[in-house]
């Protein structure tokens, strides 16, 4: 029988609004870096925790990837156990506090909220970010009790979300476990692609604390491939076992003429330049990013909206986001849609551009697009934009900054021999994120091409069990690699 902790009827709790969040005001928050969104407070918390059904079969755990119990933190949570609340999220999620600002749940766990199908779905989202912020403020947080201690050594390969998803696994199972990262700073996307004032960078430093408290090493500044081989991992360092979690840090262009102009950027480019490297503290810090009074970024995704919005922070004064579709295909998040339409950000739907324009210092001038329309449904399952013939304009920018995808770095693939890849560069996993080397498994965008913060933290944690019973099995064979 369900264990049922709600004193209000459903037919009650389906008449309490959802609750909103607290916010900077978009006129204030489009000219600084600090977080948009408060989250809750607790008074919002405990009202939004009680529109829970506590659903006998809860459907929106089936829509989370990594498997939270979703109903049994709501009922901590309206009982006021905020610590045990957050504590039930990690048992399936160690970074909760990142996945309660970044994750989408509207496309998962809020998309089957049973609520949600005549009302509005539970905030899920906003009800795990505010237990894991409530621990972090009053300090509460406890490492948990690592029982056994295993001498296998496993090497992770890449810092992003994956990456410490299958390190904060394998290290509470009692692994050695080692990150090698070859940036200078921890988190991979976390710290390079996703703006401050989305996910600010306090609140990774934490996480990653928390997983360097498992016992967990990192050497940063570390390039496998360069620094070291995979084989050299296994032969020289005695790791028995590699995740590998790179991510999709290559950019990729539209290879429209005038791509080589002063002005023009990738978002991975521009977003790494203003994250990782501080461009938006100039002058406090050395690392300015020139952009003009006027800016367009090209893209649809996530991705285009934080290039858009960290332009409109930056000083531009017209900030573009052109995108070939209509609003309702756009990839993006609706919640990050909504900010940026708030802030000021100026949509050029149904548009693509067809080359860009450049001055006589050779700095971009402009960009020529080309309307379109939409027609028959391509392999995305999206309609597919057609251009509109004779309906060429020109829009004058300073800066274009192209985020039309990215992906993989091909430095380790060419550097292990027998690593399967794709012709998209991606390395080959089935379906235990196991590749075709033994001992190899890979996750995340490496294995996807570029995707969620929330997948790639699936892979990890699938990872982590694969590589646990690897290991298993390995010991039982008398430890042979």
């Amino acid at each position: 029988m369900t264990d049922r902790r709600n004193p209000l009827k459903p037919s009650e709790r389906m008449k309490i609004k959802r609750q909103e969040s607290l916010e900077q005001p978009a006129d204030a928050r489009s000219t600084n870096f600090l977080e948009v969104s408060f989250g809750f407070d607790e008074e919002r918390s405990i009202v939004e925790s009680t529109r829970c059904l506590e659903c006998k079969e809860p459907l929106c755990t089936d829509g989370c990837p990594v498997g939270i119990d979703i109903r049994g933190f709501i009922q901590l949570v309206m009982e006021k156990d905020y610590v045990g609340a957050v504590n039930k999220i990690r048992e399936a999620n160690y970074l909760p506090a990142i996945c309660g600002r970044v994750c989408p749940q509207e496309t998962q766990c809020e998309e089957l909220c049973v609520l949600g199908k005549k009302f509005t779905p539970v905030a899920i989202g906003k009800l795990e970010r505010f237990v894991a912020d409530y621990e972090m403020k009053n300090n509460l947080f406890v490492n948990p009790t690592i029982t056994e201690k295993r001498e296998e050594k496993v090497a992770i390969v890449g810092s992003g979300p994956a990456g410490l998803t299958c390190a904060a696994e394998l290290a509470k199972l009692g692994y050695q476990v080692t990150i090698f990262e070859a940036l200078h700073a921890v988190g991979g996307v976390l710290r390079y692609g996703i703006p401050e004032f989305r996910l600010p960078k306090e609140i990774l430093d934490l996480e990653t604390d928390r997983i360097k408290a498992l016992g967990v090493e990192i050497y940063t500044n570390f390039v496998i491939g360069r620094t070291a081989t995979i084989d050299e991992l296994f032969d020289e360092w005695g790791f028995k076992a590699i995740f590998l979690g790179t991510g999709a840090g290559t950019p990729t262009f539209m290879g429209i003429p005038g791509e080589s102009l002063s002005g023009v950027y990738s978002a991975n480019e521009f977003l790494t330049r203003v994250n990782l490297m501080g461009a938006f503290k100039f002058p406090d810090v050395d690392t300015p990013v020139k952009i003009g009074k006027q800016v367009a970024v090209i893209g649809g995704g996530n991705t285009a909206m934080d290039a858009v919005r960290t332009a409109k922070r930056l000083g531009a004064e017209k900030a573009y986001l052109i995108y070939r579709r209509s609003r309702g295909e756009m990839p993006a998040r609706e919640e990050e849609i909504h900010h940026a339409e708030q802030e000021g950000i100026q949509f050029l739907l149904l548009t693509n551009p067809t080359r860009i324009l450049g001055d006589k210092d050779n700095w971009v001038s402009g960009v020529e697009c080309q309307r379109m329309e939409l027609g028959e449904p391509d392999e995305s399952g999206r309609r597919r934009p057609v251009p509109v013939v004779g309906s060429e304009f020109v829009v004058e920018i300073g800066t274009l900054i192209e985020a039309i995808g990215q992906k993989p770095n091909p430095i380790i693939q060419s550097t292990t021999p027998g690593l399967e890849t794709s012709k998209r560069g991606t390395v080959v996993t089935n379906d235990t994120q196991a590749t075709s080397r033994s001992g190899i498994f890979a996750g995340g965008d490496l294995a996807r091409g570029g995707a969620t913060v929330i997948l790639a933290m699936r892979d990890g944690k699938k990872a982590a069990a694969s590589i646990h019973e690897y290991l298993e099995a390995s010991r039982e064979a008398g430890g042979q690699k």
